[in-house]
């Protein structure tokens, strides 16, 4: 088992919901990044999202592209991620994704980087723009070093689309709550309930919810029906409005356990249907 599957198995033991935050690595730099790291490891953080930054983020919404401008800025780079997850397992053992695009990694070249993605201690990659399809070759190399290759869900994706990408996917699927790109909301679709449901009934692959979380009252509703809730843009603006202030983890961490506390006051999936009053 991967370090993803053991984590969601202990949830599972425990009756809990995953916490998941998004950070883009090197935002505002790589130093920062690692300080952060440990800070949402500290406040209750099970798997950790670690963005790469692209040119030309197209699932992004504003907030996320600012934050990888500001990374792209500073000099980060794919392998300069790389060798931060090697530093940071040098004292953490939390599993890592790294979200990206596909550009940086075929640049890299797709057996490299799934090789070095491992020795460095990354446990799953996401890539955002690279659908079960078209994805043969990075999961050839992915499955060969034992990193889980998640794959995307959107409100408009069929039943039959589901089912033959939870056929392929591996640690969790990443269930997208809306449609449109990446950014904090002030509320939720009123069919997210039954979304999640359906899905869950097709395969035991846990479901990590993501997009347009914000807050830990949505976060409590979400984990009313997912295995995991995903957090991103609300982070990254805390970052970019405390980015080289004294009080930057503080205030990351502060939020991050608030998020926690919410989800831990849940019973889990099941417990109670996502209503349309909690999604308003």
């Amino acid at each position: 088992m991967t370090r993803i599957a053991d984590t969601f198995a202990v949830l599972r033991a425990r009756r809990e919901v995953g916490l998941i935050p998004y950070i883009t690595a090197g935002d505002p730099d790589l130093e920062t990044t690692f300080g952060l790291v440990h800070e949402l490891a500290r406040q209750g953080a099970d798997i950790i999202e670690l963005g790469v930054p692209f040119s030309d983020p197209m699932a992004d919404g504003p907030t996320h592209q600012r934050a990888a401008e500001r990374a792209l800025r500073s000099g980060t780079s794919l392998a300069g991620i790389l060798e931060l997850v090697q530093r940071l397992r040098r004292s953490l053992s939390i599993p890592i994704v790294l979200f990206t695009y596909y550009n940086p990694i075929f640049r890299y070249g797709g057996g490299r980087f799934a090789r070095d993605a491992r020795d460095a201690g990354v446990d799953g990659v996401l890539c955002v723009d690279l659908p079960p399809e078209e994805a043969g070759e990075l999961k050839r190399e992915t499955d060969v070093h034992d990193l889980d290759l998640i794959f995307l869900l959107a409100p408009t994706s069929s039943l039959d689309r589901a089912s033959a990408v939870l056929g392929q996917a591996r640690g969790f699927v990443y269930y997208v709550s809306v449609t449109g790109v990446t950014g904090a909301r002030t509320s939720l679709p009123v069919d997210l309930s039954e979304m999640v449901r359906r899905i869950r009934a097709i395969s035991p692959v846990p479901v990590g919810v993501g997009f347009g979380i914000a807050s830990p009252q949505q976060a409590a509703a979400v984990a009313r029906i997912a295995d995991a809730v995903i957090v991103g843009s609300a982070i990254s603006q805390i970052i970019e409005t405390h980015q080289g202030q004294a009080d930057l983890l503080p205030q990351v961490g502060r939020f991050v356990a608030s998020l926690k506390h919410a989800l831990r006051r849940q019973a889990g999936p099941g417990a109670t249907p996502l209503t349309k009053g909690v999604a308003e």
